[in-house]
This record gives structure tokens, sequence and C-alpha cells, in this order.
């Protein structure tokens, strides 16, 4: 029984003797001291279990010094009480820990293209496949301008398109011989050009005999038509030997009618801007007298229309007035559709 107690006391020394070795000291910084087993931690401070069994305030963290702090962050039995988040806000780093963490060490640098030796343009171009294609179209089209050239001055085109061939002489070979004068046609050129046309004849004027009386000899017909060429005489003289008719003066020629204009898919873009360009004159109800003999003619794919004015137009399409028989109506007619446009006189075929 004796024995038993005793082993109990024993027991509970070593487990006071032990929760006072456990017991940590911090000096803190108003220069007092505390003692004690650390219970919790939050962003206020930290609570301690003192000696005596009991439980301190939470000691605030800007009270402990920058070696407590870091003791709080970097030792693992503090780590449970998630102590080191929140010490770690209040922990100066000295400026050998910032360099650190700032230093980046060796730089090391990176790969990079290697420059091309210097050298002139022209050895630059022809290095490449491209600048060797560009130089080879500079070239030709240089040549072909001195061709142009030849044939607008009526020069040889053999020695034009030769000095034109001539790397660097050749662009200014072509502007010398566009700024002389156009060379004159030689006797053999002249010879192929079409002969102008000869004046025609004046026809013989119809003659006529009457009955019972001797026909002019042809002599003197020849003699009476020298005489009316030279006098212009309108009315013949009698004459024994026949009677002539005096000439009648020549009717007076139709005026000509204008040439159509024809536009053609394909070579004109039918749209809204076209019609407004071309034929301004046939949006309004009263045409000018320029325009007012004229009408457009369309080939479209529903039909063919003579169109008298363009009542209406829009991105897509136009609204025209035309001719059916006797009377008018107003269709409408789609771009896309219009295969040809005439501009003509109403009295053309």
């Amino acid at each position: 029984m004796h024995q038993r107690r005793f082993i109990f006391l024993v027991l509970m020394l070593w487990g006071l003797l032990t929760g006072v070795a456990r017991a940590d000291s911090f000096q803190l910084l108003d220069g007092s001291t505390i003692t004690g087993d650390v219970v919790s931690g939050d962003e206020n401070g930290i609570r301690f279990r003192l000696p005596d069994e009991t439980y301190s305030k939470p000691v605030p963290w800007t009270n402990f010094s920058q070696e407590d702090l870091k003791k709080f962050t970097e030792d693992p039995k503090y780590q449970r009480f998630k102590l080191g988040q929140y010490a770690s806000t209040y922990v100066e780093e000295t400026q050998e820990e910032k360099r650190q963490k700032t230093d980046v060490g060796q730089i090391k640098e990176p790969p990079r293209l290697k420059r091309p030796d210097a050298g002139s343009f022209f050895g630059a171009m022809v290095s490449s496949q491209v600048g060797f294609f560009v130089l080879v179209v500079l070239y030709a089209a240089g040549i072909y301008a001195g061709y142009e050239v030849a044939l607008f001055r009526r020069r040889p085109k053999g020695l034009v398109c030769g000095l034109a061939a001539i790397p660097g002489f050749g662009f200014v070979s072509s502007i010398i011989f566009l700024s002389l004068p156009e060379q004159q046609l030689t006797a053999a050129e002249e010879s192929y050009l079409p002969e102008a046309a000869t004046p025609a004849a004046a026809p013989a004027s119809p003659t006529f005999t009457v009955p019972g009386m001797p026909a002019a000899q042809p002599e003197q017909v020849a003699a009476e038509h020298a005489e009316q060429a030279g006098e212009h005489e309108h009315e013949a003289a009698p004459d024994t030997h026949g009677l002539h008719l005096a000439h009648s003066p020549a009717a007076p020629s139709k005026p000509a009618l204008p040439q159509p204009q024809i536009f053609q898919r394909g070579a004109f873009m039918f749209n809204r801007r076209f019609f407004e360009t071309k034929f301004p004159g046939f949006f309004g109800v009263v045409r000018r007298d320029a325009d007012k003999d004229l009408i457009l003619f369309f080939k479209a794919a529903r039909g063919q229309y003579i169109v008298e004015r363009i009542s209406r137009i829009s991105a897509n399409d136009l609204h025209a007035q035309i001719r059916t028989a006797h009377a008018t109506e107003e269709v409408m007619i789609p771009f896309t559709e219009i295969q040809e446009v005439q501009l003509k006189h109403k009295d053309s075929p």
C-alpha cells in the first residue's frame, strides 16, 4: 500500500517537472516576461497556459520580438496552432533576405538569330528567291516599257528595247525616247495607208424625147451638161431638137440618228450607282430636250423591255415604266437579271 502511494507521488512529481520543462519563456518588448504553454493563437495574439494552471489574456503579436516571431513561423511544434500564418505578417525582412529573394542569379542570354553580314542592296536581293523574282519582273517591265515607247514615238523597236535592256540605263533611255518628237512616216509606210476617197461623179441628168421630133445627139447632150454645170442653172432652155426637163432640187436628207450606246454585263457592273450616273435624265417625270427622244432598251432574263422612265431604284432592283402596245406599265427588274442595256433613239431600229 505504501509502495503504491510512493509510485503515484513520483509520477506526479515527474509530470510537474516535465510540464515546467515544456513551458516556454518569452521576453516581451515592454520588458516583461511570460512563461507558459501555447494553447491557441489568432489575429489578436497568443494565449498561454501559465504554470499556476491559469490562462493568460491574448498577448498581441506586436509585443513579441523578431526572434520570437521567426520561431513561431519556423518551429514545427507551433504549426498545430497555425501561429506561422499570423506571425509571418509581423516578421520584418532584412536587406540581405530581400536581396536573396529578388536575386535572379546569373542571367542567361536567350538564343538569337544571326544577323546577316552587311552587303549591297542588289546582293541581298539576288541572295533571296523573292528578291530575285522581283528583280526579274522589274527588268522585264523595263523592256516592255521600251517597246511601248517605240510604238508610241515610231522609233526602231530593236534599238529602244535593246537600250532598255541595259541595267540602270534602261529606265533613262525610255524617258529620253519618250521626250523625243514622233518620227515621220516613211514612203513605204505611207503606201500602206488607205487613199482618200475620190468624189463620186454627179449623176447624169435624165433626158426625154418627144415623139415626132429627132432625138438629141450625144455631143449636144454633153455640151448642155457642161453648160449646166458651169452656170449652175436649175432650169433647161428650150431646144429645137428636143425637150428637156428642169432639174428638181435635191430632197433634204434626214438628220442622222445618234449611234446606240451598248452596255453589256461583264464590261459594266449594273447597280444603283451605274444607272444614277449614266442615265440621270430618265429619273425625272419630264425629260429635257437632249433626252426626250431617247429610250432605254433592256435585255433581261425575263424578256426585253423598252424603258421610258425609271420611277424607283433601290440597292438590288429598279422599277421602270415600260411601253406595251398603246399603254405603259411599271415593272420591277432586278439588277442580277439584266444582261444588256442600250441607250438609243426612239426611231432607231
